[in-house]
């Protein structure tokens, strides 16, 4: 039972989330087009979330790699 109670309450916090993030980001669906959103739509479209996802892991792949360069460069 707390199995499943953890799995409802994980996909209520996950859509309060994305919802909370369009909101605050000015990319809530609500009647406007995308250039009054700064020309993104909603992230309750998949293919806006997968293209956000793919950007972020690839900033944290570019800090990661300056990170792993600036080491491999003090040790020599």
């Amino acid at each position: 039972m707390p199995v499943l109670l953890g799995m409802i309450l994980g996909a209520i916090l996950t859509i309060a989330a994305a919802y909370e993030y369009d909101y605050t980001t000015g990319r809530a669906a609500n009647g406007l087009t995308e250039e009054a959103a700064g020309g993104q739509p909603p992230m309750v479209n998949w293919d806006v979330v997968s293209s956000d996802w793919k950007n972020f892991q690839g900033g944290v792949r570019r800090s990661a790699d300056g990170v792993e360069h600036m080491i491999k460069g003090h040790t020599g």
